[in-house]
């Protein structure tokens, strides 16, 4: 399982003192208002940013980091992501699960025939839906709802799923 959780990736510069627009990547974008440290994972190395100031606008999250008082402070840090330690990560409830601890588990099927291996999770209004490498079909989308998938088995890396009708 990964121990750092991808919650936001630094888009662009806001202003010049400092400020940075954040595309979050998690679920409840409002929970950066609880954080009060992030890793800035550059590629090269993972900086450890603490939070001074966090506003929003429209689906961006601004944030002003400590010590970094201008434009030419964060600027090379554009598309970097913004990582947290799962200790930090919000808790998850009843049949959540993070999306990092999924991408690349086995799928099986209920009749237990392998199905494939789980690529992506596309996160819509309504339900997530699993984007699953199947071996003849290529890809394969299937809704995030009880009645397709049956069973999350994180440490074991494996999901069983229903084949509905019309579904491949």
């Amino acid at each position: 399982m990964e121990e750092l959780l991808q919650v936001g990736v630094i888009t662009q510069t806001h202003g010049i003192r400092g400020e940075v627009k954040v595309f979050p990547t998690t679920d409840d974008a409002a929970r950066f208002q609880e954080l009060r440290q992030v890793l800035l994972d550059t590629g090269k190395e993972t900086i450890s940013l603490e939070i001074e100031n966090v506003k929003f606008f429209k689906q961006f999250v601004i944030l002003k980091f400590k010590g970094y008082d201008n434009i030419n402070d964060i600027e090379r840090y554009k598309r970097c992501a913004l990582l947290v330690k799962r200790d930090d990560a919000v808790p998850l409830e009843e049949d959540e699960y993070y999306i990092a601890d999924m991408i690349g588990m086995k799928v099986v099927t209920d009749r237990d025939e392998e199905f494939g291996i789980l690529k992506n999770v596309m996160e819509t209004g309504a339900n997530d839906v699993y984007v699953i490498e199947h071996p003849s079909e290529g890809e394969v989308l299937i809704p995030a709802i009880k009645e397709c998938i049956l069973d999350v088995d994180i440490p074991g890396r494996l999901m069983k799923i229903h084949v509905m009708d019309g579904l491949i």
